[in-house]
């Protein structure tokens, strides 16, 4: 049986990164705390240069992951212009080799 989840993909904006330095470190502290705290199970940059993020939530409330959106600091200052959430039937996991 599947088990379900919340998949957040963020589009950055193509200069992220001149433009993310005084928005990272609080970016980083709440992915930590969701990560931590909540039901952040795994997340990251894509791409390198890096052109977008996702972010799995375990979780099926999507009210949940939309207060992550609105926390996130890169959001406010406009460093994501666009987000999807979309719900993920996950068949198969294990953890990451060398996973933090």
């Amino acid at each position: 049986m599947a088990q379900m989840a919340l998949v957040l993909t963020y589009e950055y904006v193509s200069d992220v990164l001149e433009r993310r330095a005084p928005h990272r470190d609080a970016h980083l502290a709440l992915i930590k705390q969701w990560s931590e705290d909540g039901p952040l199970a795994i997340g990251g940059a894509l791409g390198d240069p890096p052109h977008a993020a996702l972010l799995v939530f375990e979780t099926e409330d999507r009210a949940k992951v939309e207060e992550f959106v609105d926390a996130d600091p890169y959001v406010a200052a406009g460093l994501v212009p666009k987000y999807t959430i979309e719900p993920w039937a996950v068949v198969a996991a294990r953890p990451l080799a060398g996973e933090p």
